[in-house]
């Protein structure tokens, strides 16, 4: 098995912080990702693993989503999509998102392993690229990156 974190921190808004979890047994399996987003306002929040891990210049510099197979953006359940493109998390009222997704787009294994990479929380929903535009599909018109991490190996 092979776990990896992310400790979430603010990007373009103050105060939104948060750790998710990523497991993945062995090549092929799932990866579960789990945890909790806090200071979030409340609704539909862009959730992506993007190419980088480098913060140099804040959530910007980790670049697009991450897409090794040079395909559009999509929901997390279509074949039409980019491997980074998990969807949405949802905040309550309280502004807290508690997050529970399995996938079978990323790894923690192999050549593509997002291990490194880094996770997104962005401030508008992502309209899953069916918001017929040029920028839904690359980026779901999701807005700007309101809190990010690196994934890092963990045990």
């Amino acid at each position: 098995m092979v776990k990896a974190v992310c400790v979430l921190s603010p990007g373009s808004a103050a105060g939104i912080t948060g750790t998710i979890t990523f497991t993945q047994e062995t090549s092929g399996d799932c990866t579960l990702v789990s945890g909790q987003v806090k200071g979030l306002a409340p609704g539909k929040h862009g959730f992506h693993i993007h190419q980088f891990g480098d913060y140099t210049n804040g959530c910007v510099s980790a670049g697009a989503h991450f897409n090794p197979k040079n395909k559009s953006h999509g929901g997390p359940l279509d074949q039409e999509r980019h491997a980074g493109d998990l969807g949405n998390i949802i905040a309550g009222d309280d502004g807290v998102a508690d997050v529970s997704i399995k996938d079978q787009q990323i790894s923690l294994i192999g050549e593509n392993s997002i291990i490194g990479r880094s996770l997104v929380v962005h401030d508008k929903e992502d309209d899953l690229g069916k918001g017929g535009n040029d920028e839904s599909l690359k980026t779901g018109n999701a807005g700007p990156r309101v809190a990010c991490g690196v994934i890092g190996i963990t045990v």
